[in-house]
């Protein structure tokens, strides 16, 4: 099996990493042959957000993006495939969509022997990568921030009931930052009116908040799902929308700045 480049990777010069691990829409050969009709268009896939949070480079931060579809292996899942919501979810090898369609025509879902080259070729290097750049960050600054970047279409009636708010923070309820540092970001998202919030909602963290979140040991993560009709059409072929996005992202750099100027007051020696 030929699996190249699982990962794109930027290193900054702040302490902070950007995870975005469902940007993805890279296939494997049984995979693609496998999808079902209702998966083909790769519907959740978290569209765009590299280019949404494209500044984020430019302001120094270091930026790591799985290129291959959630359909293949999820790199937000733990590798034992624990379940992470006691509500509707999905795997690390998704079987279903998140609206409870199949991921794959009957007979066709990869090998149990497929799926583990996914997990070693993946899944392994992207973690990797992380842990990699998380330690080389808090060994130069004392402490490093994670920012895991996410987007999901705001109306899932499987998932959650109504609309999304359209800015989903989650800290792992409280354990995976400092409760200042999450107090600040709820407090940047009061000082403006476009954008609705919530913290520790339906999204609490996937398994990167909740693995890579150890305030204890200076180390501070918090998930953001961004609601995509905020920035994008919800609607295949799900184009990005500039005039949109622009509004999203003049908050997205308040929020990061607000991280930034949270980790030199509290570190500050």
């Amino acid at each position: 099996m030929n699996i190249t480049d699982p990962l794109s990777f930027h290193a900054g010069e702040l302490p902070l990493l950007i995870s975005i691990p469902h940007a993805g829409t890279r296939l494997t050969p049984a995979v693609e042959t496998g999808l079902s009709d209702a998966a083909r268009p790769l519907s959740d896939t978290d569209w765009h957000i590299p280019r949404l949070y494209d500044f984020a480079q430019d302001m120094g931060a270091s930026i790591v993006i799985g290129n291959y579809s959630r359909l293949v292996v999820d790199l937000n899942r733990p590798e034992d495939d624990q379940p992470l919501y006691t509500t509707a979810t999905t795997g690390l090898f998704p079987d279903t969509l998140f609206d409870g369609r199949p991921c794959f025509m009957a007979g066709k879902t990869p090998s149990s022997q497929e799926r583990q080259s996914y997990l070693q070729h993946i899944w392994r290097p992207y973690h990797h990568q992380l842990q990699t750049e998380l330690d080389r960050l808090k060994k130069q600054f004392g402490y490093v921030l994670l920012l895991d970047a996410h987007s999901i279409a705001s109306v899932i009636p499987r998932l959650f009931e109504g609309q999304l708010p359209d800015l989903n923070f989650g800290t792992n309820s409280g354990a995976s930052c400092a409760p200042l540092l999450s107090q600040e970001l709820i407090e940047c998202c009061e000082h403006q009116s476009l954008f609705s919030h919530v913290l520790n909602g339906r999204f609490k963290g996937g398994h990167i908040t909740r693995a890579y979140g150890s305030p204890e040991n200076n180390q501070h993560a918090v998930q953001l799902e961004l609601a995509q009709l905020n920035y994008m059409s919800e609607t295949e072929p799900y184009p990005y929308l500039p005039e949109h996005a622009a509004h999203l992202q003049q908050l997205l750099k308040q929020l990061i700045k607000t991280m930034l100027i949270w980790g030199e007051q509290h570190y500050r020696h």
